[in-house]
């Protein structure tokens, strides 16, 4: 089924969604309509266009697809299922995920991946094709993030990369350790291709879906971010 968005309200749009009985459903004059596709179950969705906040909201074992930029909010508290940009993601993208996988061919805004975690079999993912705004996966507490830094720049990642960070891992290609500038409170570790093969399936299904070479991208070098576990907090509140 198509649905052509031009000139509705998001509620209207979205009730339209979810009362299509199709397996697949094409949205067409996407201008901002919020909360497509949230909570929906079992669906491929594809928009042409650029939806409003929270795009795949809750969203539960669907595939959506943006042909064009995404804003802010995108897969907030997803459960699982996919979510492909073909554009760039706004702020706060990937909030409070708990499972399910978004892959962004561009670049994200600030506080991408804020408190994401894994939850029971469920663990989110995040792979990032350019770079992210700051505060990249800030108070993170499962999961992955994965910047794959296809334009090359020094830091990709932003200023305040993992703040506050307590579980999960966030991989950066192409970049350095100082040039992350990264806290005390974490641990950074230049990554053999041989330890990254959880990753490698996600830069897979990236590259397969925007068309990049897998054997070029898993040819650079990546840096493994975790969590201080022996104090995470040390000195962030008081001298301790």
């Amino acid at each position: 089924m198509t649905i052509d968005a031009k000139g509705k309200y998001f509620r209207e749009l979205n009730g339209e969604i979810k009362a299509c009985q199709d397996d697949e459903i094409i949205v067409c004059n996407c201008n901002g309509q919020r909360y497509l596709g949230s909570g929906l179950e079992k669906k491929v969705l594809k928009i042409n266009g650029v939806p409003g906040n929270a795009l795949g909201a809750y969203l539960n074992n669907c595939d959506l697809y943006v042909n064009g930029n995404a804003q802010d909010a995108t897969g907030d508290t997803m459960n699982s299922g996919r979510i492909f940009i073909y554009g760039n993601s706004g702020d706060a993208t990937g909030y409070s995920m708990r499972g399910g996988a978004l892959y962004i061919k561009g670049n994200v805004g600030y506080r991408a991946g804020v408190h994401i975690k894994s939850y029971g079999d469920l663990k989110p993912v995040i792979v990032i094709g350019g770079k992210s705004g700051n505060f990249l996966g800030e108070y993170q507490a499962g999961g992955i993030i994965i910047v794959l830094n296809l334009e090359g720049l020094p830091n990709p990642a932003g200023d305040f990369i993992a703040n506050g960070m307590h579980g999960g891992e966030i991989f950066v290609r192409n970049t350095s350790e100082a040039a992350l500038n990264l806290s005390s409170r974490l641990v950074v570790a230049k990554t053999e291709r041989s330890a990254l093969s959880e990753a490698a399936v996600h830069i897979g299904e990236f590259a397969k879906a925007f068309g990049f070479d897998f054997e070029e991208i898993m040819g650079g070098v990546f840096y493994r971010i975790t969590p201080n576990m022996r104090n995470p907090y040390k000195q962030l509140y008081v001298n301790n």
